[in-house]
């Protein structure tokens, strides 16, 4: 129990105890009892013997040795075993047994307590008569890569245990071993594992063939990589796999954050969910050296965790434990894991790491339960399941009204409704308009402890704001709080694209795709997206259809492709991407609609791609495409001496789009504001909650105009972009200038 520890802190004094405890206590007793050692194994033994009684009265006996050698030792320096035993058959091959009854001993190994024993119910039947000893009943339990549970019982090491003498014990073996002669060894092979780690019979194991270098789908990375597999569910409840998945995803989140470390994705991760699949596969198709996994028991208040750390290119176990706890332990639970993880791969974790991974979101279990099956509802991408996920966040909210995660839990679930999505909008009885101002009061909530989903909105919402260089920022700073989230990569890889570093794009969507490598539809479509920026509209297409392949229902990928098609001159594919683009629209859908899904900042590459849409069948209307480039962007100078001290009329771009928020969309909308920057807005909401006679207070914040309305949130600061209209039929028909809000772009010009 706790090699890794032991090892970590006398790795010299270790070995030498586990080799005189061999030596002097577990071969002897061995021998004693007609045992025979199958394999050693780091600090665990593979072992047969003749019979059941045997078996039972060596695990005593050297339990009870092993309490005495402990007697004058610190504490931290204690040397535990587990022994589970099992009657079974095995298959024997030269020297070496294996077997599903070799299987369900590890596995009865793992329920064992330190310094304890667990049986199975054959082994329960055999002894109950013979010997004298007080058994726990653990129930059915559901054991990996077992097809039926497993009936287990713990030996409890109390008087009882004590009173049996090694002379007993010894003589009644030799009574079963003269009654039942060789068919104990021939049938009903006795097996014990005996270890600190779990599951060490992996090793000997088929089911963990050493994962072959060669064969991995993608390279090695150059600092440790591991795959968390989602932990099985042992509870008797299956409405208790939530709870699981969430304790895989927090381990996960926190491995993540360690620069040291090269984590997988949980979406790759959980590709495994549910499947009988070896550590070998997955080390393979995944890239990775090693594997952890690992099972969640929830009764009632009681918590246990069971994980073991395999190196797959040697099926060998670096560290495996058990931890029992109760709901109100959960955090130190996790915590423990992730430490003993990073001691066994030896990564030093930076001062600022340290904090980031013991940093708990709450206190509070209730909470964080709340939470945890939110997570599990958001985690299914469906409008429905979306729903589901916001009331349990606002549950976790209720009972912690300073959980942060929650409160961007609660952002991420309305930007899935404000982004194009029509489907999850009306699932939570929005429009999406509203929805945008829920993202940012969410969004404020959690700002005094933000993580990277935080800034990993805050970063899409600047590129629907059109502002690709301020998105690079916000998401710069997600990958510093994790340094292996794919999804702030292919953020950044977006929003690098749309700001003119097409080839930074590239780099960063493969970056995505190797730490995600079992959903990489999305990156396909941004090196698509950087493909046709840098003018390889070919190898645009390519991409883009690879990633359809991936992903057939993300319409988005279809509007890209539909102007690439048009582009390269393929007129009835591209119209029929078109289609698939908006399955659901009719021609009032203008192309400045279509193309304010893909904010390129360079011209050219707007322009192109204006193009490529309009070959593809988007409609076109005099003076309905607003060109919204870098080339058109007013600097900080030239907002303020346009806005400050003035005052501004627009008009309502987005009538259809807007339509039904109870505001006329013909009476437009102005603003007056001062010198110093203080603004009142009147008619339309073009930033949404912002309504009409609120005031703000404006600043210039580079090339943007940053403005604070406190009807909105308190201290919220929102910066938008302000462009130039140049098509002089766009102009007389709707303003001189554009300002682009996360409504969208809305046009005004100086009031007269």
């Amino acid at each position: 129990v706790g090699y890794s520890r032991l090892m970590g802190a006398d790795e010299a004094g270790t070995l030498a105890a586990l080799k005189a405890h061999r030596a002097n206590l577990i071969d002897p007793k061995a021998a004693q009892y007609g045992g025979r050692t199958i394999k050693l194994m780091g600090d665990g033994i593979l072992m047969e013997f003749p019979s059941v009684v045997d078996a039972v009265g060596f695990a005593v006996d050297v339990q009870q040795a092993m309490q005495m050698r402990n007697g004058g030792v610190p504490e931290d320096r204690h040397i535990r075993y587990r022994v589970g035993i099992n009657i079974g058959d095995v298959i024997v091959e030269d020297d070496d047994i294996y077997g599903d009854g070799v299987n369900v001993a590890a596995r009865l190994e793992s329920l064992a307590d330190a310094g304890g024993i667990c049986i199975g119910r054959n082994v329960r039947d055999q002894i109950r008569d013979k010997l004298d000893l007080n058994l726990e009943d653990l129930g059915e339990v559901e054991v990996k890569n077992i097809a039926r549970p497993v009936r287990a019982f713990r030996i409890l090491m109390d008087d009882k245990a004590d009173a049996l003498s090694t002379p007993v014990l010894r003589a009644s073996a030799q009574s079963m071993r003269t009654s039942r002669k060789g068919i104990a060894v021939v049938m009903a092979a006795m097996l014990l594992v005996v270890g600190g780690a779990v599951f060490w019979w992996q090793r000997w194991s088929p089911v963990v063939e050493p994962a072959r270098i060669e064969a991995m789908a993608l390279p090695l990375p150059d600092k440790p990589s591991i795959a968390v597999l989602p932990f099985d569910n042992l509870s008797q409840d299956a409405s208790q796999e939530y709870f699981a998945d969430g304790m895989t995803e927090d381990l996960i989140t926190d491995l993540s954050k360690i620069s040291g470390l090269f984590v997988i994705a949980r979406n790759s991760s959980f590709f495994f969910k549910g499947k009988q699949v070896k550590i070998r596969q997955v080390a393979e198709e995944l890239g990775v050296r090693y594997v952890l996994e690992g099972s969640v028991r929830r009764a009632g208040d009681k918590v246990r965790i069971n994980a073991q750390l395999i190196d797959a290119t040697t099926g060998g176990h670096l560290w495996a434990e058990r931890y029992d706890g109760t709901s109100a332990d959960v955090f130190a639970l996790q915590d423990k894991v992730t430490k003993n993880i990073v001691n066994a791969l030896a990564v030093q974790l930076t001062p600022k790491e340290v904090r980031k991974v013991a940093a708990a979101g709450t206190s509070d279990t209730a909470a964080y339960d709340a939470y945890l099956q939110g997570l599990s509802y958001y985690n299914r991408r469906t409008p429905t399941d979306n729903a589901i996920a916001k009331t349990h966040f606002e549950s976790a909210i209720q009972l912690d009204s300073d959980y942060s995660a929650a409160y961007t839990a609660l952002a991420k679930v309305y930007v899935r409704a404000i982004l194009g999505m029509e489907d999850y909008s009306e699932k939570l009885n929005i429009h999406w308009f509203t929805g945008t101002s829920r993202t940012w009061k969410y969004l404020q909530n959690s700002r005094l402890r933000p993580d990277k989903d935080y800034f990993i909105v805050r970063s899409r919402l600047a590129l629907k704001r059109q502002q690709p260089r301020l998105a690079i920022a916000e998401v710069k700073r997600a990958l510093e709080f994790d340094p292996n989230d794919a999804e702030a990569m292919e953020v950044m890889a977006e929003a690098q694209i749309y700001a003119g570093q097409p080839k930074e794009g590239i780099e960063f969507a493969q970056r995505a795709m190797r730490q995600n490598p079992a959903q990489p539809g999305h990156p396909f479509y941004l090196i698509g997206l950087a493909e046709f920026s840098l003018g390889n509209t070919e190898a645009a297409v390519r991409s883009l259809e690879r990633a359809l392949k991936h992903s057939p229902d993300e319409l988005i990928y279809y509007g890209a492709l539909a102007a690439a098609y048009g582009e390269l001159g393929q007129t009835t594919k591209a119209k029929g991407a078109y289609k698939d683009f908006l399955p659901r629209q009719d021609d009032l859908w203008i192309l400045h609609e279509a193309v304010s899904q893909y904010p390129f900042s360079h011209a050219d590459v707007l322009r192109r791609f204006a193009n490529g849409l309009k070959r593809a069948g988007a409609p076109v209307q005099s003076g309905e495409y607003l060109s919204l480039s870098a080339d058109n962007r007013l600097s900080g100078p030239e907002i303020k001496s346009l806005l400050f001290g003035t005052r501004i009329e627009g008009k309502i771009f987005w009538a259809r789009a807007t339509a039904g928020l109870g505001s006329s969309t013909d009476a437009g909308w102005q603003q007056h504001r001062t010198a110093e920057g203080k603004v009142k807005h009147f008619g339309f909401p073009i930033q949404p909650g912002v309504e009409r006679g609120d005031s703000g207070l404006g600043r210039i914040e580079e090339d943007a105009l940053c403005e604070i309305w406190p009807e909105l949130a308190k201290d919220l600061e929102i910066c938008v972009a302000v462009f130039r209209v140049t098509d002089r039929i766009a102009r007389i028909k709707w303003g001189d200038y554009v300002m682009v809000t996360d409504s969208g772009p809305h046009p005004f010009s100086p009031a007269n």
